[in-house]
């Protein structure tokens, strides 16, 4: 690493550093090609770092631990490769670091912040310094803080990722979507809240979530969902509707499996774009109201394409990096 970025580094991590100097630094760690060696870097100014005397005693064993795990990760990226269409985005596993680093440089208990996207056609891992786990979907991002003084763990998500939450009732985790606050205490579930949807959607598969009214919305009641439940919200009509679903329909993304049960044309091609990082075209809108059946896995864009053509009356052409959909 050149000289350059370790300045920002040994900079953003002094004891006196200023809030430009920690943005610099933050922004490094959005670079997943210098994910393990930022860490390395890291570690090394932690070790030369004068900690509080309630801290030291256990440090030694906690940057032992921490090593370790970044050592692993390192041999075995936690990286999910989509397909050979697709652009492949490094797992994000930076949180399990930069919480344990901030918490024990920091005298003054500030909170935890970090950020974190999933660009088109990729699909990322990642954990927080809790341990709970997060899938980020295409074309996502969440921003994380953990605040030790108020007791709560927050995430805002754009887009749409998969949780499973550390359970932990001395601080509660919290989703915020821009129609809806969601309220965990240890569960797995998934949220789908991408601005440019006329939906959004939570689906709940083990334990149990509140949703409740966000800051800029107020919700009627407050919801509960129980595992099988999904609460599908309308952006437009602003009503909220509770259904029984397969879980697995609609969180199978996160194992690079989809999944499609009478899915419109329409919502098949936004989902195809995120997923294969492609533009696609369609020349008459009365194909946007045909339904397609089917299961994606492995597939490349070209066989899926090839499948929906053997299935629905269309044809498709690839023009330069765009994908024209026309009646057959």
């Amino acid at each position: 690493m050149g000289k350059f970025l370790k300045d920002i580094l040994k900079k953003g991590s002094a004891i006196d550093s200023n809030a430009k100097d920690k943005q610099k630094m933050f922004a490094l760690f959005h670079q997943a090609e210098n994910e393990y060696e930022l860490k390395g870097n890291l570690l090394e100014e932690l070790e030369k770092t004068e900690l509080p005397d309630s801290s030291s005693a256990n440090f030694n064993q906690l940057f032992n631990r921490l090593w370790s795990k970044i050592n692993e990760k390192k041999k075995e990226p936690r990286i999910i490769k989509v397909n050979s269409f697709i652009k492949i985005a490094a797992a994000v596993v930076i949180g399990l670091f930069v919480g344990f680093y901030f918490a024990y440089l920091k005298t003054d208990n500030a909170p935890i912040y970090y950020s974190a996207h999933s660009p088109r056609g990729s699909i990322s891992e990642i954990i927080l310094p809790d341990e709970s786990i997060i899938f980020l979907n295409s074309d996502s991002r969440i921003q994380y803080k953990c605040d030790d003084k108020k007791g709560i763990r927050e995430v805002h998500l754009q887009g749409e990722a998969w949780f499973d939450v550390k359970k932990d009732k001395k601080k509660p985790f919290i989703v915020h979507t821009p129609f809806y606050d969601i309220n965990v205490t240890g569960t797995q579930f998934d949220v789908k809240a991408y601005e440019t949807d006329d939906k959004i959607t939570t689906t709940l598969e083990e334990g149990e979530v509140r949703i409740s009214s966000s800051e800029n919305f107020n919700l009627e009641n407050e919801i509960t969902l129980t595992p099988g439940e999904q609460v599908v919200l309308n952006k437009d009509t602003k009503k909220a509707i509770i259904k029984t679903v397969n879980t697995k329909w609609f969180t199978s993304w996160k194992d690079n499996k989809l999944i499609f049960v009478n899915m419109s044309l329409k919502d098949l091609i936004v989902l195809l774009e995120r997923k294969y990082g492609v533009d696609i075209e369609v020349k008459n809108d009365a194909l946007l109201d045909l339904h397609f059946d089917g299961t994606i896995k492995n597939e490349t864009i070209l066989e899926i394409l090839e499948i929906i053509k053997k299935t629905l009356p269309v044809n498709y052409k690839i023009t330069e990096q765009k994908i024209e959909i026309s009646a057959n």
